[in-house]
């Protein structure tokens, strides 16, 4: 008799900032860690490791989307929940973050619905800023652009860490251990959500 258990969640935690020492790195990377250590299957993404042009309709309709949003969207869809660590920039979030979730969107396989790779994970958000709302208006808008803009489920909850300069240990941990606990169970909540919407 065939097994009827479900796969195991996989979760993608994804920075929103090319800069080697970008706080929202650290968190992304401290997320993939949480995550190894209470069992739950994850991946840290670099979107420096994925360069690609400013989308234009002209590359689109003469190139093709680039091979490194395809190598991305690949990289989302075998996951099942996805973290994405995001700098706050002027009240919204990068640029960088913009154009590649704006050049994945644009990546269409064979027999597959628009947006697909999108609608079909849970999603949570989280800021690391210096300042002292750790990014929390960035999230607002990237929020929007993927609820709105692009049908995503994304969870209610969120995870800021304000004054992130002090915020984390030599080891990458957040040296407030209430902070890092919460910053698990949304993990754990996530984890559970793609758990179930993959079921």
């Amino acid at each position: 008799m065939p097994s009827s258990s479900k796969p195991e969640p996989r979760l993608l935690f994804i920075a929103g900032s090319a800069r080697e020492k970008s706080w929202n790195k650290k968190l992304a990377r401290l997320g993939e860690n949480i995550a190894d250590a209470n069992g739950i299957k994850a991946t840290f993404a670099d979107l420096a490791d994925y360069p690609m042009p400013i989308y234009c309709g002209d590359i689109e309709v003469n190139d093709g989307p680039p091979s490194n949003a395809r190598k991305l969207k690949a990289l989302m869809g075998v996951h099942t929940g996805i973290f994405i660590a995001s700098p706050e920039y002027n009240a919204s979030f990068s640029p960088l973050l913009k154009n590649a979730i704006d050049w994945v969107s644009h990546v269409k396989d064979d027999g597959e619905a628009p947006l697909q790779v999108y609608k079909s994970r849970v999603f949570a958000v989280g800021s690391a800023s210096p300042g002292g709302m750790g990014g929390l208006r960035g999230l607002s808008q990237l929020r929007l652009v993927l609820e709105t803009g692009l049908g995503a489920l994304v969870l209610p909850d969120q995870f800021v860490v304000p004054k992130a300069v002090d915020a984390f240990d030599e080891n990458g941990h957040l040296k407030n251990k209430d902070n890092q606990e919460l910053f698990k169970v949304l993990i754990q909540k996530l984890a559970r959500a793609a758990h179930v919407l993959h079921g």
